[in-house]
């Protein structure tokens, strides 16, 4: 048996969380190991959706612009109800949101993630498969079997399972997975299809029987490409599970969910058939990539990980793809989770900092998977809240953590951003040496660390205040196992009507807030300072004058965070 050197952290699945899991650790200093069991990436449509809170995260990763030369906007979605146009749902947002809804194929989001990781010096290792692991309190040891055929036994600080549903790290965590599966088996297929819908739009259609139960249901997803969508449907009964042999993919697995393997392949005159029943116009679909069979079930962990062990993703939490909420829920646990371990593994934290990932995401999986459930079953007019409050929730840009325990008090007026909450993008911070504004995300792309920004008038309060920043970033720092870690980074936003000279000396970045954007959107009526997280939700917001209080207070926190 071969034994190679240890390794901080082994990530176990290569799938999207997986690679922005790698991502955000790598480029943190963190030495990573990735395995996937398959020999190359599955060249399949799953998961289309991106939102725009995505957008965000991989705006800061510098993945964005990338992401969007590849994937299609969505606009929204037509609905149909036995032939009859019923309405339309508009993916509108606030102008102040960066980025809007769109569909990429699952494996362009993965093949993007890989670049960037390769960029970054780690590569997945492919045909590698975890078979068992242990942990104590200095580390994980796994066993893999690697593409060779051999094994090999890897020591680790920490491991972190994003092998899907069917995870053998939470199984070997012994972790509960509760909740259940639907009946309903459907198809999925990636076609060309020359039905007339405007660019940018989907299609619900659906057949409801005369008592009003839904008993036939065509969905088309725009995908890159000259009339290609992801379609689903319902299975027919030639290639239900009830027509097949005993057994199955899903057999003794006890969890139901995803593409299934095996002889259920369907055709397209399948698709085809569907297509003639509900698609609102005639319509022909040729050019089929790729089609399965997949069933859906929703089930939840009881925790999030144990030790020095965790699971992020399907691993974690699995729901119907009503949404589009799945894999981006996933790859905000793998950026939650990957801060805070940089911090821990560099000793510039604690190891109760890890605690607060079970704490922070656990509650928005559970939230998720009921919201999707109700919407499967019910329907989006189901959910009680008003149009801007479901797109902005559907967006996943209210997701928050201000119960959580990072989650300072509450200061500044009414309506303001709070601890715990996203931290708003703004347009018009401007700068001398640029002609051009810029936004508040192009400030924050590629910064791994925590960002402190200083809003106010005069130059002299806020270079005093920046220094206090850089000293409460000095007691965070330490060194740890990459040698050199580095603190909060310091960024000023000056008000729109500066004092005299107020940045002429200022020893920080400033920028102007030209629009009164920044202060508008952050509630700043005076003098305020604001801790950004390194994954995008404010740490702490206090009045400038208690900048040191403020961030020595913070920053105790994550040594001292319990869930």
């Amino acid at each position: 048996m071969a034994h190679t050197p240890t390794t901080d952290v082994l990530i176990v699945g290569a799938g999207p969380v997986g690679l922005s899991a790698a991502a955000e650790l790598v480029r943190r200093g963190v030495s990573c190991r990735l395995v996937d069991r398959l020999a190359a990436r599955l060249p399949y449509a799953k998961a289309v959706g991106i939102q725009p809170r995505t957008l965000e995260i991989w705006d800061r990763m510098g993945l964005a612009r990338t992401v969007m030369e590849a994937a299609v906007p969505l606009h929204g979605q037509l609905l149909y109800v036995n032939g009859s146009e019923l309405g339309r749902i508009e993916l509108a947002l606030p102008p102040e949101v960066p980025y809007r809804f769109a569909a990429l194929p699952q494996y362009e989001t993965e093949r993007i993630l890989e670049e960037h990781l390769n960029a970054l010096g780690t590569v997945i290792e492919r045909g590698t498969e975890l078979l068992s692991f242990t942990q104590d309190g200095g580390g994980v040891t796994s066993l893999l079997r690697t593409a060779s055929g051999g094994e090999e036994e890897l020591r680790a600080r920490y491991l972190i399972g994003c092998d899907g549903a069917h995870s053998t790290v939470r199984k070997g965590l012994g972790l509960s997975y509760e909740g259940g599966a639907f009946a309903e088996e459907y198809m999925l297929a990636d076609v060309v299809t020359d039905l007339d819908l405007p660019d940018g739009y989907g299609l619900r259609s659906l057949h409801q029987a005369a008592d009003g139960s839904t008993d036939d249901v065509l969905v088309c997803v725009p995908l890159p490409g000259k009339g290609r969508y992801r379609m689903s449907m319902v299975v027919p009964p030639e290639l239900s599970a009830a027509a097949q042999p005993a057994g199955g993919a899903a057999a003794g697995e006890g969890v139901e969910h995803g593409l299934e393997g095996g002889g259920r392949v369907p055709e397209l005159s399948h698709i085809q058939a569907v297509v003639d029943r509900l698609a609102p116009s005639p319509a022909t679909v040729s050019g089929m990539r790729w089609s399965s069979v997949f069933r859906i079930s929703h089930r939840i962990v009881d925790r999030y990980g144990e030790g020095r062990v965790f699971v992020a993703g399907d691993a974690a939490h699995i729901h119907p793809p009503t949404g589009a909420q799945g894999m981006n829920t996933g790859i905000q646990d793998a950026c939650n989770l990957a801060w805070k371990l940089a911090l821990v593994l560099r000793e510039s934290a604690g190891p109760a900092l890890l605690t607060t990932y079970d704490a922070e995401r656990r509650p928005v999986g559970e939230e998720v998977v009921g919201r999707t459930v109700r919407h499967a079953t019910q329907g989006m007019q189901s959910d009680p809240d008003d149009p801007r409050t479901l797109m902005l929730r559907e967006a996943q840009l209210l997701v928050g953590y201000q119960d959580g325990p990072l989650a300072g008090s509450p200061s500044g007026p009414a309506g303001a951003p709070q601890p715990g909450e996203r931290a708003p993008d703004c347009t018009g911070l401007t700068l001398p040496l640029a002609a051009y504004p810029s936004r508040l995300l192009d400030v924050l792309r590629g910064r791994a660390e925590h960002v402190v920004l200083l809003y106010g008038a005069d130059g002299a309060a806020l270079a005093e205040a920046a220094e206090q920043a850089r000293a409460a970033g000095r007691a965070l720092t330490r060194s740890g196992t990459d040698g050199g870690a580095t603190g909060p980074q310091i960024v000023a936003v000056l008000a729109r009507e500066a004092a005299a000279g107020g940045s002429a000396a200022l020893p920080v970045p400033g920028y102007r807030d030209a629009d009164g954007e920044f202060a508008r959107l952050y509630g700043a009526d005076g003098p305020t300072g604001f801790l950004v997280r390194p994954d995008g939700y404010l740490g702490a917001r206090f009045p400038l004058a208690d900048t040191a209080t403020a961030l020595a207070g913070y920053l105790a926190s994550l040594s001292a965070a319990s869930a």
